[in-house]
């Protein structure tokens, strides 16, 4: 004789509809509010609307909620879009380091919509913004990343905008690059770590 249940059933969850809908508006309606949980989620679906770009932006400005942040940039991320790149790069100025670095990261994963403004960056009057743009080329994934690196050690004035490119031409340069190397090495020949550094450069490039 088999064995016999005798626990009820569970009772079936009562369905609760949302109290936002998953459309554009609902998500931009969550995304303002106080609850971060519904912040987070509303942040992660809104990487299909390309609309919600500058919402995003502007949420980032003033989230301090770690997780809503990460959903935010990954948004940013997944758009990789014109207006990404538009509200991430100012983050570039932020005294906050969260925010920078993870605008940093995030835009190292659109290569292809950050290219066009590099330059720009290259050339920032603020050399911070100059090194956070090395910075940001050390983790890009674009051809011409080399090129740029090496532009910066034949331009910039200022020594730790070189310093950060050659630390970064040391993992991306290749042997054409050695002479640009030398060539920051003797302009900056008072300051024996730029030369410290080109040499290491030098050395890590001729035995890769």
């Amino acid at each position: 004789m088999g064995l016999r249940r005798t626990d009820a059933p569970a009772p079936l969850r009562e369905v609760v509809e949302r109290e936002f809908p998953r459309d554009l508006p609902g998500l931009l309606s969550q995304l303002r509010s106080a609850d971060a949980e519904r912040r987070r989620w509303a942040a992660r679906d809104l990487a299909v609307h390309p609309q919600a770009v500058p919402a995003l932006g502007e949420a980032l400005s003033h989230e301090d909620d770690a997780g809503v942040r990460y959903a935010l940039f990954t948004s940013l991320t997944a758009l990789a879009d014109a207006a990404s790149v538009d509200v991430l790069l100012p983050l570039l100025r932020t005294e906050d380091a969260g925010l920078r670095n993870g605008a940093i990261e995030a835009l190292a994963e659109m290569p292809q919509a950050v290219s066009p403004r590099v330059e720009a960056l290259l050339h920032d009057a603020d050399p911070d913004v100059r090194i956070f743009a090395v910075n940001l080329l050390a983790e890009l994934r674009h051809p011409r990343v080399p090129d740029w690196l090496a532009q910066v050690l034949a331009e910039d004035p200022q020594v730790n905008v070189v310093a950060a490119a050659i630390d970064a031409l040391a993992e991306a340069g290749s042997p054409q690059h050695v002479p640009a190397l030398r060539a920051a090495a003797a302009r900056f020949a008072a300051d024996p770590f730029v030369g410290f550094a080109a040499q290491m450069a030098i050395e890590r490039i001729e035995a890769a």
